[in-house]
């Protein structure tokens, strides 16, 4: 193989796993190595110090793993929620243990995109959530098909 033509497969390849890592995780994670989720990954609620919480890999906890919107979650145990001052009176527990993963706030660069919306309509935020929770990746999303479902499951653009 010539050297123009490896020079441009592999800035090919680099574009691609920038543009596929620039589009998986909320913003303030990019600068933390990742991975994607795949079916039956156990995950762990982890603050990465960046400003947001995220989803670590089991194998590494040091790995940030970048979860699909549509993508369906099951917790271990009820989900925690970091207490808030706007509602004292709220205990922090979702007695939910199984979530699809959204994102929210598309429209606003330096904003969390990063949600689960839970069996009872509720949408929370992934950094709102207490470290050390664990959750396993029960199914991904479907391919899409049609422009629309594709929209619907595109990350919010990272801002850099």
């Amino acid at each position: 193989m010539r050297w123009e033509e490896k020079e441009g497969k592999i800035d090919l390849a680099e574009g691609l796993s920038q543009l596929e890592s620039s589009q998986m995780c909320d913003y303030s994670l990019h600068s933390i190595k990742s991975r994607p989720a795949k079916v039956g990954d156990k995950l762990t609620t982890r603050d990465f110090g960046t400003g947001t919480r995220g989803f670590a890999a089991s194998e590494n906890s040091s790995v940030a793993v970048c979860v699909l919107p549509g993508t369906e979650l099951a917790f271990a145990h009820e989900v925690e929620r970091l207490p808030t001052r706007l509602w004292p009176w709220h205990d922090g527990a979702i007695k939910d243990k199984t979530a699809i993963f959204r994102q929210i706030n598309k429209e606003k660069v330096a904003a969390h995109h990063d949600a689960l919306e839970f069996p009872d309509g509720q949408i929370v935020l992934l950094t709102f959530l207490c470290e050390g929770q664990q959750a396993t990746v029960l199914q991904l999303p479907a391919e899409p098909k049609i422009v629309v479902e594709s929209e619907a499951q595109r990350r919010a653009a990272y801002v850099g």
